[in-house]
């Protein structure tokens, strides 16, 4: 089972939409994914997404209420085969704490998407985006990143 790690900087927003549109369209296509996500900072550990991320998640029939912010822990360099981070300040983040031989496990969730266009995928939570924007920008991502598992030899498939 492949599992993957969504990783923003508070893990209310970015990273929660990501986790749950990951869970959904896994599922709905047939793949076993281990999905999480967490926060570089520990800002807001033990909280519920921001309201505006569970509202727009909502909106396309993705729930995450059940979701609860924390921080990276050492472990999780480790135990995830995919870090998928929202932008490039957290992937520097993450790999000055990472041990050697597991970075090219992070990396940007903008590198699945179609369009390419972009390489950091915004924050919405003081406004300068729109949390509807931003969840399109992280599905391109994780669409193209489904399509990535389903074409490795049957990793993750069930059937």
């Amino acid at each position: 089972m492949v599992k993957v790690l969504f990783v923003c900087t508070g893990n209310i927003c970015r990273s929660p939409l990501a986790h749950g549109l990951m869970r959904a369209r896994a599922e709905a296509a047939g793949l076993t994914v281990e999905v999480a996500s967490a926060a570089t900072h520990a800002y807001h550990s033990g909280e519920p997404p921001d309201p505006r991320a569970v509202a727009v998640a909502a909106s396309h029939g993705v729930a995450i209420g059940d979701l609860r912010a924390r921080p990276v822990v050492a472990a999780d360099f480790s135990r995830f085969d995919i870090i998928a981070v929202m932008e490039r300040h957290h992937q520097q983040a993450l790999r000055k704490i990472c041990p050697p031989g597991l970075q090219d496990r992070i990396m940007l969730l903008t590198r699945f998407a179609v369009d390419a266009s972009r390489l950091d995928i915004p924050d919405p939570y003081f406004g300068d985006e729109s949390f509807e924007s931003v969840f399109r920008l992280i599905e391109d991502g994780v669409t193209g990143l489904i399509a990535h598992l389903r074409q490795q030899d049957g990793v993750g498939v069930t059937r």
